[in-house]
């Protein structure tokens, strides 16, 4: 199975992957039912989860009911145990949703925006270097996984900066190495396959390191370094599959 799913997603456009999705996930989710996993976004549980990942498979990571992954399932965590983003109101702005998160959300009472250039199951066309959008307009705004496919990702950064209120609360993950000190990015790899083996993705354009977080700052930004599986026992960090250590990069507009 790992196989053939390094085969379909390095294969398929990701907006078809996206729109084929919806139909093979309850059928996935019914063949996998179980108690060993569960998924904290929609509490449903599994005797395991599907593998994922374009060049290393990750095995036992992707839920088969709402197809989030270990970095889904940190966030809505933290947005559920940490924040009060579904308690109160508030301006949203999502950059390229995750299927997870999108019906979820709009379900909530906030006014909810969803914007990116390609995805099918965004509201607004956007460009995230050059957004249609107002100074100071988002009370929230998520952009999780996009930044390491923007070749100017200093300009998206100031475009996200431009458009949260002050006062407001910003959650950017990027895949990140760790053990790197320093970000790596070579615009002259075009190559889908090169891309893979060295950037880890097809349309990934770097690879981050620990000083993402000062490229943020940078920018303007309050960044708070929230290792929140720290604060979780190692018993839920196995039953949700979450990854260990992962950071989440969540900033405030001062």
């Amino acid at each position: 199975m790992s196989k053939l799913f390094r085969v379909i997603l390095n294969t398929i456009p990701r907006p078809i992957l996206i729109k084929l999705s919806y139909l093979v996930r309850p059928l996935i989710a019914f063949s996998l039912q179980g108690n060993r996993y569960t998924d904290p976004i929609d509490g449903k549980s599994f005797r395991k989860f599907l593998p994922y990942g374009y060049q290393v498979q990750r095995q036992n990571v992707l839920s088969p009911s709402t197809l989030s992954l270990e970095r889904h399932r940190l966030l809505w965590l933290y947005l559920k145990n940490e924040t009060t983003f579904f308690l109160s109101k508030k301006k949203v702005l999502h950059m390229a949703p995750e299927q997870c998160f999108l019906k979820r959300f709009q379900q909530l009472n906030h006014e909810y925006v969803t914007a990116d250039l390609y995805s099918p199951i965004a509201d607004v066309r956007a460009n995230i270097t050059e957004l249609p959008f107002e100074d100071n307009s988002f009370d929230v705004i998520f952009c999780n996984h996009v930044l390491e496919h923007i070749p100017d990702d200093s300009k998206a950064m100031r475009e996200l900066f431009r458009v949260l209120k002050k006062g407001g609360m910003g959650i950017f993950q990027i895949p990140q190495d760790l053990n790197r000190e320093t970000t790596f990015e070579d615009h002259a790899i075009t190559d889908p396959k090169k891309r893979t083996a060295i950037f880890g993705q097809y349309d990934h354009v770097r690879i981050y390191g620990r000083d993402y977080f000062n490229k943020l700052r940078a920018v303007g930004f309050d960044v708070k370094e929230v290792d929140y599986t720290k604060e979780l026992s190692p018993a839920l960090v196995e039953r949700y599959r979450l990854a260990k250590g992962e950071i989440l990069p969540v900033v405030f507009k001062m």
